[in-house]
């Protein structure tokens, strides 16, 4: 009783959030914002940049794009040491 109790609040979840999904836009139709605009008629003239995406990740988020980076840099050499053999 309990496994088909939770596979059916599994499935309701499950439909929830599909349905939800579906509901808040068409698949392909992004949702347009007035920085977008901004940012593709800015871009060239404050960055020196041909492409938008460069211009956004390293000058305008260029401390948040740094603190990404820090934190992968950490990982890497967290999964490193745990991986690395002991020498006796």
């Amino acid at each position: 009783m309990k496994r088909w109790l939770f596979l059916a609040s599994l499935l309701i979840l499950a439909g929830y959030f599909i349905a939800g999904g579906v509901w808040l836009r068409p698949f392909g139709e992004p949702a347009r914002s007035e920085m977008d605009r901004y940012f593709i008629e800015h871009a060239q003239t404050e960055v020196a940049a041909n492409n938008v995406v460069t211009a956004i990740v390293f000058d305008y988020r260029g401390y948040d794009t740094l603190g990404e980076a820090t934190v992968l840099f950490a990982a890497v050499v967290g999964v490193a040491l745990l991986l690395r053999r002991a020498r006796g």
